[in-house]
């Protein structure tokens, strides 16, 4: 990952939450998705799992709530240490590190599931660097684990190749804050900067807050090509109209 999308993370994790209109309420709905799709493949477990791109916890304090035993890890440290202070005060247990999802400081087949979502991968910008990503999220899988890995619907994104993403509005303590993104479409019709607005209010009215970062709009396609190569079986991709997630989720086995 590159160091600007670290940067990024560690810039937008004090206001990360304020992506959504209210986080605990995302937390609690992503969670119940996820972990409905890791009882399916696995039962009801609880099972062993990382979320190899945690953030400040989104996914991985609502599947500890659930009852498995999560380990998070992150690129931007101060994302992590926000994961597991967040945990701590809704009395989950939640270890949380510091990691480069190209190379996880776990041991082979410590996990029973990996979770990448939030679009993480898509931060990882050459072929290369998401071939050894995956390879290392199989690594770190027993044998028959489960993948679930999330990204934007960039199949059709990269057909229409829209310049901004609508507002969201979140409701805190301090008041209404305002997110949206502009993309910048690189030539290859692949690739796009994103330039991340907060507006968040003050006594004259707002402060705004911009971050950078750069995404690469993979495909459904090269996704599951990248997978196979990393020795995942059976993939399939779950829409968010029948997973009810929000983004398309590919399920894989180790």
């Amino acid at each position: 990952m590159k160091d600007s999308a670290r940067d990024f993370y560690d810039s937008l994790a004090a206001d990360y939450h304020r992506i959504f209109p209210d986080w605990d309420a995302s937390m609690t709905r992503q969670a119940a998705t996820l972990d409905a799709l890791v009882r399916s493949e696995l039962g009801t477990g609880p099972h062993r799992l990382l979320d190899c791109a945690c953030g400040i916890g989104t996914q991985a304090i609502g599947l500890a709530r659930a009852g498995h035993r999560v380990v998070g890890s992150d690129a931007s440290p101060v994302a992590a240490a926000r994961a597991a202070v967040e945990a701590a005060a809704r009395d989950v247990a939640l270890p949380a590190m510091a990691a480069d999802m190209r190379r996880l400081p776990f041991r082979p087949a410590a996990f029973d599931v990996v979770v990448c979502a939030d679009n993480s991968l898509a931060h990882l910008l050459t072929a290369g660097d998401v071939a050894v990503a995956l390879r290392e999220m199989r690594r770190v899988l027993r044998d028959g684990g489960l993948l679930l890995l999330t990204l934007r619907d960039y199949d059709d994104l990269r057909r229409t190749r829209p310049a901004s993403q609508p507002p969201q509005v979140s409701h805190g303590s301090d008041g209404r804050s305002i997110t949206f993104q502009l993309w910048h479409w690189h030539d290859d019709g692949e690739r796009y900067d994103q330039e991340y607005f907060q507006l968040l209010p003050e006594e004259a009215g707002w402060e705004v807050r911009v971050r950078r970062t750069t995404s690469w709009a993979l495909s459904r396609e090269e996704v599951t090509d990248a997978a196979t190569a990393a020795g995942f079986t059976d993939i399939a991709w779950r829409m968010p109209d029948t997973s009810g997630f929000y983004q398309p989720v590919l399920a894989a086995r180790a």
